[in-house]
């Protein structure tokens, strides 16, 4: 896939490269209209003006991309970070409950075990639980 990439980037490359060298023969002028008079009139080959309003388009959206690009690997990050973190206390067994010397009842209830499934009113309902 690597090849493929490389030789797409040498036609492309290879397109431009000649696109420049025909068309750099003769300076065209290029007057910006909406000043007056010939205060803003420049002379520049058709390839350079080619390229510089290509960079216009290509730079703001390239940036765009990485910024968004950068984004989503920070979110994706956090994300696996929290997943960690949770999966981790899920793994941590929980404390027993205190007793009181010479009672075999535990002062407070037992907490829940993972494995029993009693429905709060008003919780949402997990997905597995949805198909049972």
């Amino acid at each position: 896939m690597q090849a493929l990439r490389l030789i797409g980037w040498v036609a492309v490359t290879a397109v431009f490269v000649m696109f420049m060298s025909i068309n750099y023969t003769r300076p065209v002028p290029v007057r910006f209209w909406p000043m007056p008079g010939d205060t803003l009139l420049v002379e520049w080959p058709v390839a350079v003006i080619a390229l510089v309003f290509f960079l216009l388009g290509f730079v703001p959206t390239w940036l765009m991309h990485r910024a968004v690009g950068w984004r989503l690997k920070r979110r994706i990050t956090l994300l696996e970070t929290t997943a960690r973190n949770h999966a981790m206390a899920a793994a941590t067994p929980p404390i027993p409950p205190a007793t009181v010397p010479g009672d075999s009842t535990p002062a407070h209830p037992p907490y829940p075990r993972a494995d029993d499934h009693q429905p709060v009113a008003g919780a949402p309902v997990p997905k597995d639980d949805i198909l049972k």
